[in-house]
């Protein structure tokens, strides 16, 4: 008895060769709608679905493939006599490889003006049902979902090196894409009903690339995607130039691309282990890099930059003069991408910036589960703030203010950000206590402490950090206010003649 194949492919690569390949095996081929249409205007014999289960097409093909003569045929156990005899007695042919890609859900979810009816029928039931009933039946089925596979199951079939570990590894392979495919299709309903926490959460996430080590070089790491992705985001950026990422590229990129995405004027972003060291706003994107290498100059050296600008020549000959990982922007001008390229070791990402993505959770690992929160996207505006103090800040302080608290929020911490003109000009990361932080921030700055404003992604539990600003020369303070003893920092600032405005949000960042 010749051996049966059930061919339903919505993607259609290369399934004209591989049916061909399994003709030559001396596989009889049955298929379904637009499938058998392929393969019979290629010449290749094959038996419509509605001859094997005796029943139309129906529901403008809803109803097709869901049926006993086929589900019987997939999940009957070849060594159970007793499976064997039943399909006997109702006329059951055995079907041996299954091979399916389900409707293009991702793709029409993606797609611009796509109407929710469309989305609706692009979700497949028979193709994952067919699937996940030759999967459970891999000790007797071949089941293909990957059209990169073809090729080995067909020289396995020649070689006869289809076992039984094999056929495993295909099963996996389908309860993986099925997953992957009700994770999108749960998760597209989710946005539906706009329900925050639901009982249950599943995401997916398709592999990019193996990364040659993690964090540390001993340890083992890949980079996967987000199926459904849009706004700013390395996932979907291009490399132009330059040896693959790695793992702590990636998460320093990242955290560069996030600060970024506060921004709209000219800016440049430079960040060092996921903190930024130094951000700089111009009249052009040169100007911005000018700043923003000024802000510091040695933590720079060895780290990433992110524009918001295509990268022009002017910018391209001060980004060359000094070491750097990794350089993402919109575009880079030809002359820009010679000058660049000529650097030995430096990378070149391009991403589209024109919308900041978004993000509908953000996940964070722990022993055992996850935390689950949405995306820090609290903005504040100037006529959000609460003065606390005698003394209002002046309009150029305000627009400095507005601009470090941008900045501090993607700081590890407790944080700290001077800022002046436009420019970060210290930062104090990841301390244990505020005040330690903010001596961080202030000896960073030196001289240009003098006449700068601070950002504290949150309130001062004491007047500490306060006094240390006031002696570094700090005209202004933004903090979110809110701790009980929040008058003995206003009662310092008095003193002095500082200016402290609330914003009633806090941006504490683990």
């Amino acid at each position: 008895m010749k051996k049966r194949a059930l061919i339903s492919v919505s993607d259609k690569k290369h399934i004209i060769e591989f049916a061909q390949g399994l003709v030559e095996l001396d596989f009889e081929i049955i298929s379904t709608g637009g499938t058998l249409k392929v393969l019979q205007d290629a010449s290749i014999p094959a038996i419509a679905i509605d001859q094997v289960t005796g029943f139309p097409e129906i529901l403008d093909g809803r109803v097709k493939t869901l049926h006993p003569n086929v589900h019987g045929g997939l999940l009957a156990k070849r060594s159970d006599p007793d499976h064997l005899m039943q399909l006997e007695d109702n006329h059951i042919e055995p079907i041996d490889m299954v091979v399916v890609n389900l409707y293009p859900f991702k793709q029409t979810l993606a797609r611009e003006g796509v109407l929710k009816e469309e989305i609706i029928e692009n979700i497949d039931i028979g193709g994952p049902t067919m699937l996940r009933s030759a999967a459970k039946n891999y000790a007797d089925i071949t089941v293909v979902v990957d059209p990169n596979d073809y090729d080995s199951i067909i020289k396995g079939f020649k070689t006869e090196r289809i076992d039984l570990e094999f056929r495993q590894k295909l099963a996996a392979k389908v309860f993986r894409h099925t997953a992957n495919y009700d994770a999108m299709i749960a998760n597209y309903f989710l946005t539906q009903i706009e329900e925050k926490f639901p009982e249950t959460y599943t995401v997916t996430y398709e592999k990019v690339q193996s990364l040659r080590y993690g964090e540390n070089p001993h340890q083992e790491a890949a980079f996967y995607k987000n199926p459904i992705q849009n706004g700013m985001s390395l996932a979907t950026a291009e490399q132009l130039h330059g040896k693959e990422l790695s793992y702590n590229n990636i998460q320093d990129a990242n955290a560069a691309v996030e600060t970024l995405a506060e921004y709209s004027e000219p800016t440049a972003v430079a960040v060092k282990h996921m903190n930024p060291c130094g951000i700089g706003m111009g009249e052009s994107i040169a100007d911005a890099f000018r700043i923003a290498l000024d802000a510091d100059p040695v933590s720079i050296f060895g780290g990433i930059v992110a524009l918001n600008r295509e990268v022009d020549s002017s910018t391209a000959e001060q980004l060359s003069e000094i070491f750097l990982e990794i350089v993402i922007a919109p575009s880079f001008s030809k002359k820009a991408f010679e000058i660049l390229t000529s650097k030995k070791n430096i990378r070149l990402v391009t991403m589209d910036m024109s919308r900041p993505h978004e993000a509908l959770y953000k996940l964070t690992t722990v022993d055992g589960g996850v935390l689950l929160q949405n995306k820090d996207d609290g903005v504040i505006e100037g006529s959000n703030l609460e003065v606390a103090t005698e003394r209002v800040p002046t309009d150029e302080e305000m627009k400095d203010l507005l601009f470090a608290w941008k900045a501090v929020k993607h700081v590890k911490s407790n944080a700290i950000v001077l800022a002046k003109n436009k420019q970060t000009t210290g930062i104090g990361a990841g301390q244990m206590n505020r005040v330690g932080a903010a001596k961080i921030a202030i000896e960073q700055a030196g001289k240009k402490a003098f006449g700068s404003v601070m950002a504290s992604d949150a309130f001062f539990p004491m007047p500490d950090t306060v006094e240390e600003a006031i002696k570094s020369g700090v005209t202004a303070i933004i903090q979110p206010g809110g701790s009980k003893r929040d008058q003995e920092s206003i009662d310092v600032c008095n003193q002095h003649g500082i200016a402290m405005v609330y914003t009633g949000m806090r941006h504490f960042k683990h």
